[in-house]
C-alpha cells in the first residue's frame, strides 16, 4: 500500500487570473502558498484536508469529469456568503434522495463545484461504537 502524505487537486485554467479571482476572493479559500511568477505561476489554495493548485495555462476547459466536492457546515449560509460575492449559483442547496444537502456552482471554465452538508442524521456522521 502506498502511503500517501499529502494530496492536492490540479486545475489548469483557460485564465489564471480570473481563476485565481474566483477561488481566492470569490470562493473565499484561504493561499497555502504561491509558486513561479508572472500569470501562469502556481497557486494552492487550503481545500479542507486537501488541496487545490492552479497552475499552467490551458488551451481548453477541463473535461466533464474534472469535479469538485466541498464539504461545509451549513450550505444555505454558503450560498448566501457566495451569491453576495457574485458566485453565479447553478442549482440551490436540496436534500438529495441520499440524503445529503447540495448546492452546484461552477468555476469559471465550467469545472462543476458541489457544496455539501452532511446532516446530523446521516450515516456519514454515525460512527458504530465511538
Amino acid at each position: 500500500m502506498v502511503h500517501v502524505l499529502s494530496s492536492r487537486i490540479l486545475l489548469t485554467p483557460t485564465d489564471p487570473e480570473r481563476s485565481r479571482a474566483f477561488y481566492g476572493e470569490q470562493l473565499g479559500l484561504s493561499v497555502y502558498r504561491e509558486f513561479g511568477t508572472g500569470p501562469e505561476r502556481g497557486t494552492v489554495y487550503f481545500l479542507g484536508g486537501g488541496f487545490l493548485e492552479l497552475s499552467g495555462r490551458a488551451t481548453t476547459p477541463p473535461g466533464p469529469a474534472a469535479r469538485l466536492w466541498l464539504q461545509v457546515a451549513d450550505v444555505t449560509a454558503a450560498q448566501d456568503e457566495l451569491a453576495a460575492r457574485g458566485v453565479r449559483i447553478v442549482r440551490p442547496p436540496v436534500r438529495e434522495p441520499w440524503g445529503l444537502i447540495e448546492m452546484w456552482t461552477e468555476d469559471p471554465d465550467g469545472t462543476p463545484i458541489v457544496l455539501v452538508e452532511v446532516p446530523a442524521e446521516h450515516p456519514l456522521r454515525y460512527r458504530p461504537g465511538i
